[in-house]
């Protein structure tokens, strides 16, 4: 994002699930940070109440595909459907808008794909209508091989202006984020910089 602007976007993939996203929500709420969360549509099936909880308390929501698809692993059209489902399981539980929704396409609805990897094929009907997000700066919560302190050193070593950081909302990440989110989101606040979301 624009490097001239003192804010980061933060950003988590994968939930929501009763484990982790709770924790992620009252953290947030008590730095004043909002954030966008790429959730996963079975999990918005079977936790309608946690996505709504995010939604109301003022996050943004993108696109995570309904079943965390490898987009290598796949055809091109199965992972396009499970997108669209996961869309489906978005918009259907999303409250009414009082404002008209945004375009579809670049800038519109949002989606990062698991694990960051997209076909050409894919890429080229996704982006037909969503704004694709990457990321400059994963903490790599979800490793066994780091601890709180290292996630927390990821965001201490990489953040920058414009970056878009991102933790995990997941059963691997949680134990590490109970310390490395809020010590991430105090230092943040600590260099000044404003928490964004798409």
């Amino acid at each position: 994002m624009d490097p001239s602007e003192r804010a980061v976007y933060l950003t988590f993939d994968d939930g929501p699930i009763p484990e982790s996203t709770p924790f992620l929500l009252e953290t947030l709420r008590r730095y004043g940070a909002r954030a966008t969360f790429f959730v996963v549509g079975d999990n918005v099936r079977k936790h309608p109440d946690l996505y709504q909880q995010l939604l109301a308390e003022g996050h943004s929501v993108g696109n995570h595909t309904y079943h965390h698809l490898g987009s290598f692993k796949h055809w091109t059209a199965t992972y396009i459907i499970d997108t669209f489902k996961c869309q489906q399981a978005i918009e259907k539980l999303a409250p009414a808008q009082p404002t008209p929704p945004l375009p579809r396409g670049e800038g519109g609805l949002l989606f990062r794909p698991p694990h960051g990897w997209l076909r050409h094929s894919v890429y080229y009907w996704l982006s037909k209508e969503f704004r694709i997000v990457m990321w400059d700066l994963v903490t790599r919560d979800y490793s066994k091989w780091l601890t709180a302190d290292d996630v927390f050193e990821n965001v201490r070593r990489y953040a920058r202006n414009g970056s878009i950081i991102t933790f995990h909302d997941s059963l691997k990440s949680i134990d590490k984020l109970r310390t490395a989110l809020p010590r991430s989101l105090e230092w943040l606040k600590e260099q000044g910089y404003e928490f964004r979301t798409f």
